[in-house]
C-alpha cells in the first residue's frame, strides 16, 4: 500500500512572497469556496505573519478578515494554519508576554488551529511561551526549524534543535526552508534523523522555490518520512513563491505516493479569481522580478517571503542613489546593478553579523545593514555608517544569543558606541502591557471587540491601529493605489520607452503643514496654508505679526527652506516614515533643546525597521520641519540648529 502524503496551500504566503499586500476580505471569501472545492488540501495558511499589519495598512480591520475568511475551511473540515514569530509575535519586534498569550487566545476563537511558531534565531527559550501559550489557547503548536546553509547550520543542528522544541512542549515540527537554499539531500536527513527519534511526530515541509532546488528538496522531504508539503499555485507559484500544486503533485505521485486528486474545474477558478485580485490593484505591489526564480540568491540566501517587499525598497533606494549620482556628476546605476552589489554585501556581512538564519526579521536586518553598506559606499561613507536600532538588538542578544561570533569592526562599533550587551532571558526585556493599551482604549472610547480582538490588536500594531481608526491608513492606501494606477496608464516614451510623467497645476506637491520656530529665544508654532493658486510664494506669520521665511518647496517632493546664516541642518539618511520617539517612555527634542554631534534625534520608519537619525553637527534646536508620523524623502532637511 503507497503512503499517503497531504497538501497544505499556503494563501497568505503566495501574496507575501510576491509583493506587498494581501486581498481584501471580499477578495478572501470570495475565493476560500472554490479553494475548498478542489478536495486536495487537507490544510490552508490564512493569516499570520504580516497578514494583519497589512490589512491595517490599507484600512481593513484584520480581525474581521480573519473570521471570515478561516470560516469556511472550518466548516469543511480544513486545518487552517498561520505564521507566528515566536518573541515578536505577528509584528517585526518582540511582543510583551501578555499580548503574545492573547493574541493565541484570539486567533483560536477566530477560526485558527494550527500556529506554525518560527524564532528568527533558532532560539529554543523564544518560542517556549509560544508552545504553551499555543496550547493554553486551543491550537496545535508546530515548531519551525528556520533552515538556512552556513558552516555552522549542519544537520545535526537542526535534528538536535528538533529535540529542544519537542521537549519545550511542541506538537509538530516544519522544515522552514524560508529561501529556499536548503540542499535536498541535507533536508531529506534532517527529516530521517528527526524521525528516527520521534516516529511519530507529524513534520510538514514548507520550501520557497527561489533558487530553484524546492521541488527536489519536496521529493526528499516525502521520502524520509515528511507528512505534508506546502504548495503554492498559479499564478503565483514559483519565483520569490513557493512550488506549483500541479508540478508537486505530479512528481509526488509519480514517486508511489498516494494523495487525492485535484478537481480541475475548482483549480481554474481559484487560478482565475487570483489573477483577477491581481488585475484589482495587488498587482500594481508586485515586481515582474518576483515572479522569476533566481539562482544568484544561493549565494547571499535571502528568502522569499522578503524578496517581495525587497524589490519594492529598491525603486526608491535607486532612485535615491541616482539622484546623488546625478548631482555628483557620476553615472547612474540600474536596479541589476544595485541588486548584484547588494547580495555580494549580504554574503560579505553576514558572517559578522553572527549567522543570525536569514528569515523574518533578521533576514531584514542583514539586508538593510548591506543595502545601507552599499548606499554608504556609492556615496563614500565608511561600512557600518548605519545600522538601525533593531539589528543593534539583535547584536546585542536582545534577542537571544546568535549561533556565531561577531566581527571585530562590529565589536568595536559597539564599544565606541557605549553599547551594552544582554545576557538574559529576551521576553524579560518587555514588560506587559495589555492593561497600559486597555486604558488608552478606556480613554479613545474604543471597544475591546470580540473575545478582546481589538484590544489585542491595539497592543500589537499600535501605531497602524491608529491609522487604521483614524482613517488615515485607507486614506493613504486609496491615494498611492491611484497615483499608481494613474502611472501604470501614462503614455511611453517613443525614443527612450519609459514613462513620461503626467504633471498638471493640480499635481499634489509635498508641503508642510507645521513649523516649530525659535526666533530670538521665543518659540513660534506655525500653521502654514498655501494658496490654490501660488504655491511658491508662501509666506508665514506667527500670531499674524512678523513675517519670517518663504517657503518654496520643490516639485520632486523634497521639502526646502530658505538657508539662512548660520543655521545648520540634519538631514534625513534615507526616505520612510519620521518619527520623534520610537516608544511613548522617550521624551522628543524640542525647540530650544542641545543637540550635540552623535545624539539620537529622531527615528525614520524604513525597509520594515527603526532607524535611529542622529546627528551630525552640535547645536541648538531652532526649528522641527518634519512632523511626527509624516513621510520623508531621503535627504530632507528635518531639524535646524544654530
Amino acid at each position: 500500500m503507497s503512503k499517503e502524503i497531504k497538501l497544505c496551500l499556503v494563501y497568505r504566503d503566495m501574496w507575501q512572497s510576491a509583493g506587498k499586500y494581501v486581498p481584501r476580505v471580499d477578495q478572501l471569501n470570495k475565493v476560500a469556496q472554490p479553494i475548498v472545492d478542489m478536495k486536495c488540501f487537507t490544510r490552508v495558511e490564512t493569516n499570520g505573519g504580516g497578514f494583519e499589519q497589512v490589512n491595517l495598512l490599507f484600512g481593513e480591520n484584520p480581525n474581521k478578515a480573519v473570521r471570515e475568511w478561516t470560516q469556511p475551511f472550518n466548516n469543511a473540515g480544513i486545518q487552517t494554519q498561520m505564521l507566528e514569530r515566536g518573541l515578536n509575535g505577528i509584528r517585526m519586534r518582540p511582543v510583551p508576554a501578555d499580548v503574545r498569550k492573547l493574541m493565541f487566545k484570539v486567533k483560536k476563537k477566530q477560526g485558527t488551529d494550527i500556529s506554525r511558531s518560527f524564532d528568527g534565531l533558532n532560539n529554543p527559550q523564544n518560542l517556549a511561551n509560544s508552545f504553551q501559550f499555543a496550547k493554553e489557547g486551543g491550537m496545535v503548536a508546530q515548531a519551525a526549524l528556520s533552515l538556512t546553509f552556513s558552516p555552522l547550520h549542519t544537520v545535526d543542528y537542526y535534528v538536535d534543535l528538533a529535540d529542544k522544541y519537542l521537549d519545550l512542549g511542541a506538537e509538530e515540527i516544519c522544515i522552514k526552508d524560508m529561501a529556499g537554499i536548503g540542499r535536498p539531500v541535507s533536508i531529506g536527513k534532517i527529516v530521517a534523523g528527526i524521525k528516527k527519534r520521534h516516529p511519530k511526530i507529524l513534520i510538514q515541509y514548507h520550501g520557497h522555490s527561489t533558487p530553484g532546488l524546492s521541488v527536489a528538496s519536496a521529493l526528499e522531504a516525502a521520502r524520509a518520512g515528511a507528512e505534508i508539503i506546502d504548495v503554492g499555485m498559479e499564478p503565483l507559484s514559483w519565483g520569490t513563491g513557493h512550488a506549483d500544486l500541479l508540478t508537486i503533485h505530479a512528481m509526488l505521485k509519480d514517486a508511489g505516493f498516494s494523495l487525492p486528486e485535484v478537481d480541475t474545474e475548482a483549480y481554474m477558478h481559484v487560478r482565475s479569481l487570483t489573477q483577477e485580485f491581481m488585475d484589482d490593484f495587488l498587482g500594481y505591489y508586485i515586481n515582474p522580478k518576483n515572479r522569476f526564480m533566481n539562482s544568484l540568491l544561493i549565494g547571499p540566501g535571502l528568502p522569499g517571503g522578503m524578496m517581495g517587499s525587497l524589490m519594492a525598497d529598491l525603486e526608491k533606494n535607486l532612485a535615491s542613489i541616482n539622484k546623488w549620482l546625478t548631482k555628483s556628476g557620476k553615472p547612474k546605476i540600474s536596479q541589476d546593478e544595485l541588486l548584484i552589489k547588494l547580495f555580494k554585501e549580504v554574503e560579505y556581512a553576514w558572517p559578522k553579523l553572527g549567522y543570525p538564519p536569514l528569515v523574518t526579521p533578521f533576514s531584514q536586518y542583514v539586508k538593510n545593514v548591506s543595502l545601507m553598506n552599499v548606499m554608504g559606499n556609492i556615496k563614500g561613507k565608511k561600512r557600518w555608517s548605519m545600522i538601525d536600532e533593531n539589528t543593534w538588538g539583535m547584536l546585542l542578544g536582545k534577542s537571544g544569543k546568535l549561533l556565531g561570533p561577531l566581527g571585530e569592526d562590529i565589536l568595536q562599533l559597539a564599544k565606541d558606541q557605549n553599547r551594552e550587551f544582554f545576557t538574559g532571558t529576551p521576553q524579560d526585556l518587555y514588560p506587559d502591557e495589555l492593561e497600559l493599551f486597555a486604558a488608552k482604549m478606556d480613554e479613545k472610547g474604543w471597544e475591546y471587540g470580540q473575545d478582546d480582538e481589538e484590544l489585542m490588536e491595539y497592543a500589537m500594531h499600535p501605531q497602524q491601529y491608529e491609522d487604521y481608526k483614524n482613517g488615515s491608513a485607507k486614506e493613504r492606501f486609496l491615494k498611492d493605489i491611484a497615483e499608481r494606477k494613474a502611472k501604470a496608464n501614462q503614455p511611453a516614451d517613443q525614443s527612450t520607452n519609459q514613462v513620461v510623467p503626467i504633471v498638471s497645476a493640480n499635481t499634489p506637491i509635498y508641503q508642510p503643514k507645521n513649523l516649530s520656530l525659535n526666533i530670538n529665544g521665543e518659540v513660534y508654532n506655525v500653521s502654514i496654508e498655501y494658496g490654490k493658486q501660488d504655491k511658491s510664494n508662501t509666506t508665514i506669520t506667527p500670531n499674524n505679526k512678523v513675517p519670517i521665511a518663504a517657503l518654496t518647496p520643490e516639485a520632486e517632493g523634497k521639502n526646502s527652506y530658505p538657508n539662512h546664516d548660520g543655521l545648520k541642518e540634519i538631514n534625513a539618511p534615507l526616505e520612510g516614515k519620521f518619527y520623534l520617539t520610537k516608544d511613548t517612555g522617550e521624551v522628543p527634542i524640542k525647540v530650544g533643546d542641545q543637540v550635540r554631534e552623535g545624539q539620537t534625534v529622531a527615528y525614520v520608519e524604513s525597509m520594515k525597521v527603526i532607524n535611529s537619525i542622529t546627528s551630525e553637527v552640535s547645536g541648538e534646536v531652532v526649528a522641527i520641519l518634519a512632523r511626527h508620523g509624516e513621510e520623508i524623502e531621503e535627504d530632507d532637511v528635518i531639524i535646524k540648529l544654530k
